[in-house]
């Protein structure tokens, strides 16, 4: 299913001719990122699996193409009178970097619980980062306001043409790497990397099917196509702050409506689960954005074509972010648990509780003896524990042996901070 004649461009204004021009443009700024063989995620997903490694990319994201590509169309007059964007961080670096490049000032707003390393990246390629806004909207909000005062070119982070023409050389690598690739999974935020990938591979006359993935908690893309226009989130909550996106523009939903078969939604767990594999098995550091394409095959390809090509947008991820988000996973993958039991309150009640614990061969990572917490008779002591087990099927085994020796085991919610 490799790419073959080119097909009608219709009414979409990108074109192939546009996107080859911007992967001529972009050679010597960013790199053609490997493709990865994941026999293990092969396995899992019951079809053959590759891996596009664009987390290997220079400022660590696919947006350095976009961003190049749009801000190498602007002219004279455009450059001197400076750039603004907005970004929780990967668009930011993109936009940094491209602008050092060409020689263009910048300004970049940020959300004010951005990650540090993002920040300090930003700031590293020479942009005047911000720090303002609660969340994401509102950072390109202010941005947006700023340059309609002071006459900066606002950069938005997918909604223009040469933006998602720049994303769209990600897809021509890929037809190029794997040319007979029937399916590409895509991470998706406000669509500019979907609808790149998308018209890129269609417009090459591929006939490999597009799919989108979002975060349950940020899944803006299901009902803006069920209603046919963007319709804004009146929230999101999900880690995965790189596609944390409210709504699509009608550019990119117009150009997803024409060329991606469909968009799948994955859990915050599976998304720890597939930064989890990633780490573990592809020895990969991956975003938890970026990670989301991953997270929709740990359950298997069903109805997926294969050769599959998975894009790994992104990989600037906190050391904080990364601690909580592999934790998450290992507790979604059955090898860290967290339970509660009462006990009486005698000599001899912990050491025999944890002997029935190392009876079952888990390994007991902390304990807390409590006897003060409120709902506790004055004869009894709460012990918490945590402990690594070796999977789903050890943990029910762990559990089952303690009920079986009359413990009652309650699973308060697990604190990842």
């Amino acid at each position: 299913m490799g790419a073959s004649n080119p097909v009608n461009e219709g009414g979409s204004p990108i074109r192939l001719a546009a996107i080859e021009h911007a992967r001529t443009l972009l050679n010597g700024v960013t790199a053609c990122t490997p493709i990865e063989t994941s026999a293990s995620l092969s396995a899992l997903a019951g079809a053959t699996v590759f891996l596009k490694c664009e987390n290997l990319q220079r400022t660590g994201s696919f947006k350095l193409r976009g961003a190049f590509t749009r801000l190498a169309a602007l002219g004279d007059a455009e450059r001197e009178r400076g750039v603004i964007a907005a970004s929780a961080g990967n668009h930011a670096q993109g936009v940094a970097f491209a602008a050092r490049e060409l020689g263009i000032g910048c300004i970049v707003y940020m959300p004010v619980g951005a990650a540090l390393p993002k920040i300090t990246a930003t700031r590293g390629y020479g942009a005047e980062v911000r720090l303002a806004g609660e969340d994401l909207a509102e950072s390109i909000d202010l941005a947006k306001a700023e340059a309609a005062t002071n006459g900066y070119i606002f950069i938005p982070p997918f909604d223009h043409p040469d933006i998602i023409t720049g994303q769209a050389t990600l897809g021509l690598e890929i037809l190029e790497q794997v040319p007979d690739v029937a399916t590409i999974i895509v991470p998706t935020g406000g669509g500019g990397l979907l609808a790149g990938v998308a018209s890129a591979v269609h417009l090459s006359g591929s006939r490999a099917r597009v799919i989108g993935v979002q975060a349950e908690g940020a899944a803006a893309f299901p009902e803006s196509l069920a209603q046919g226009r963007p319709v804004r989130l009146a929230r999101m909550s999900t880690l995965a702050d790189g596609i944390a996106v409210p709504e699509p523009s009608e550019l990119t939903l117009g150009i997803v409506r024409e060329h991606v078969a469909e968009i799948r939604t994955v859990s915050e767990e599976q998304i720890g689960e597939a930064m989890l594999f990633l780490n573990e098995r592809a020895k990969l550091v991956v975003e938890p954005s970026g990670a989301a394409g991953v997270a929709a095959l740990l359950d298997g390809a069903h109805g997926l074509e294969e050769p599959i090509v998975v894009v790994l947008s992104g990989g600037n991820v906190d050391t904080l972010v990364l601690n909580r988000v592999l934790q998450h996973g290992l507790v979604a993958a059955g090898r860290f648990m967290q339970m509660i039991v009462r006990v009486a309150d005698r000599p001899g009640s912990l050491v025999k509780f944890l002997t029935a614990l190392a009876e079952t061969e888990c390994n007991v990572v902390s304990v807390e003896h409590d006897r003060t917490s409120s709902g506790l008779a004055a004869t009894e002591v709460q012990i918490g524990v945590k402990v690594e087990a070796k999977g789903q099927e050890h943990k029910v085994e762990i559990v089952s042996e303690l009920q079986r020796l009359g413990y009652e085991v309650a699973f308060p919610a697990l604190d990842m901070a």
